[in-house]
């Protein structure tokens, strides 16, 4: 349950992120409600994930993958669920995404793919656990531009897990409707 209120004030402001969100994603997302308490805060971090969203010299299902098993070993389920809708939105592989928090025992996963969740992970440790062989091994496999948004990208999402788990903020059901989709007639996939 939420430990703020996702109803805040109705601000002209609110209003534009309100319509945006739901054309864009089909609902507001929680964050964004918890966050327009403070207009500043939203503001920014808004402008922020623009920004953000505009890095590209990292493959984008590395991305995901370092985002959601960062997310998992966080315990965010908002940020499991929106990354899960999010990534088979861009047809990512149903059964990468639905192994993250098992990775380790699935065979879905190339070397590298391990390798930066295992990253992903040492990152999110506290403190960080990155070792140099598999900093070094990221680095000689995707090169010093995307290994730095590598980098930059588990640590954005240790903040968007860590502010939604603080704010005691959980699924939205984003991944379902992957799952009813997903999934073949007269059978439902099992959930993450």
């Amino acid at each position: 349950m939420a430990r703020i209120s996702l109803t805040p004030p109705r601000t002209l402001f609110f209003r534009a992120m309100e319509w945006y969100s739901k054309r864009t994603y089909g609902k507001v997302l929680d964050p964004g409600k918890a966050m327009a308490h403070n207009r500043r805060v939203l503001w920014s971090y808004l402008r922020f994930e623009q920004s953000v969203a505009k890095y590209g010299k990292l493959d984008a299902d590395l991305k995901a993958l370092a985002e959601m098993a960062s997310a998992a070993a966080i315990g965010c389920s908002w940020c499991m669920d929106f990354g899960h809708w999010e990534s088979r939105r861009r047809g990512m592989d149903p059964r990468k995404l639905r192994d993250v928090p098992l990775w380790r025992e699935s065979d879905a996963y190339t070397a590298l793919e391990r390798d930066v969740m295992a990253y992903a992970e040492a990152m999110t440790a506290n403190p960080p656990e990155v070792d140099d062989e598999l900093a070094a091994r990221l680095l000689g496999r995707l090169g010093e531009a995307a290994y730095v948004e590598l980098t930059m990208m588990v640590a954005v999402e240790n903040l968007r897990s860590r502010f939604n788990s603080a704010m005691g903020l959980t699924s939205q059901g984003f991944k379902e409707s992957c799952d009813l989709r997903d999934a073949p007639a007269g059978k439902s996939r099992p959930t993450v």
